[in-house]
């Protein structure tokens, strides 16, 4: 019967509770993104985590107008195809706190094939 209680679902923070011990994604702003084994969190969503993969994704951005660099080709059907050059970078670390405010959000992790 306690595992019945312990495993119910009855307000949005017991799907994290669900989640201690286990790898998730979250979301930051500031296109930042986690992946790694939750160790503890709060109501505020601050978050210790554990073995963490940091990825931070950038544009490039022109030094005089800071706008951001498109690339525009020409195809020979004479349409024109934008790319915003983006930059990721990754990193490893051991353990992390992450502060609840810039979260946007949690989740299991996504699944690469």
């Amino acid at each position: 019967m306690g595992s019945e209680e312990e495993s119910a679902v009855k307000e949005p923070l017991d799907l994290i509770r669900l989640s201690l011990d286990e790898r998730i994604y979250v979301k930051l702003r500031s296109d930042r993104e986690l992946r790694g084994k939750l160790h503890a969190y709060d109501q505020h969503l601050n978050m210790i985590l554990g073995d963490v993969e940091e990825i931070v994704t950038t544009v490039e951005i022109d030094d005089e107008t800071y706008e951001e660099i498109v690339r525009v080709y020409t195809v020979i059907t004479s349409s024109l195809i934008r790319i915003i050059i983006l930059l990721t970078t990754r990193r490893t670390i051991p353990f992390l706190f992450v502060r609840g405010d810039g979260v946007i959000l949690v989740s299991p992790p996504l699944r690469t094939a």
